[in-house]
């Protein structure tokens, strides 16, 4: 499994011949924009940051609403959500999207901005990897991302959607949700891989560079 991250909630997700990317976003955002090829891009939400599919190149399939959907052997979960603390009246609605392949389960929250539900956290059910924003303002903030992995109890968690040099959102930073847990991993790099060996781990937090 192999991961890399392009900054706020973009991450390429390789493995078993498939190539996802979630969230990508425009120029405008900060960082450099992805240019890479890829089988599948899910959109949580239709913002400006989450939803720059039409600056990809070459064919993919788009999945940017709630549902189950099919891919080789990965099979998608789209679990609706909200962006905010009001049941969506403020920031509109948000998608989790939960990879299930085979040996692996990578849940990517999107700009989830509430703490789940008791049937949410059943619908993503067993989480490898967690890929969760912890820069409030816009989502949850360190400390409900940190409640969130408590109900997930995922075996790695990878940060995202904060404040960094690059970026522009008034956000929290990393920092703020670091320092609630104990076993945390910073990367010199923006793509990492993941080894059969981090499942017996659980709540590792993994920071990769940017």
């Amino acid at each position: 499994m192999k991961l890399t991250w392009f900054g706020h909630a973009c991450f390429l997700i390789e493995h078993q011949d498939i190539r996802i990317l979630t969230d990508p976003f425009d120029s405008s955002v900060g960082y450099k924009v992805p240019n890479v090829s890829v089988d599948i891009v899910t959109e949580s939400h239709q913002h400006f940051d989450h939803n720059a599919h039409h600056l990809l190149k070459g064919d993919f399939q788009l999945i940017k609403e709630p549902g189950e959907y099919s891919f080789k052997k990965l099979r998608i979960k789209g679990v609706k959500s909200f962006h905010d603390e009001a049941g969506g009246s403020r920031r509109g609605t948000n998608i989790v999207f939960v990879f299930e392949f085979p040996d692996w389960t990578v849940a990517h929250l999107g700009d989830l901005g509430h703490v789940l539900n008791p049937q949410q956290v059943e619908q993503i059910g067993q989480v490898n990897v967690l890929l969760i924003p912890v820069g409030g303002t816009f989502t949850v903030g360190p400390e409900e991302a940190k409640k969130i992995v408590e109900h997930l109890q995922p075996n790695v968690v990878v940060p995202m959607h904060y404040k960094t040099k690059y970026i522009k959102f008034d956000l929290r930073p990393v920092e703020d949700f670091l320092k609630l847990f104990t076993n945390v991993k910073r990367l010199s790099e923006s793509a990492f891989e993941l080894t059969e060996e981090v499942k017996s781990h659980r709540a590792v937090v993994y920071v990769p560079s940017i």
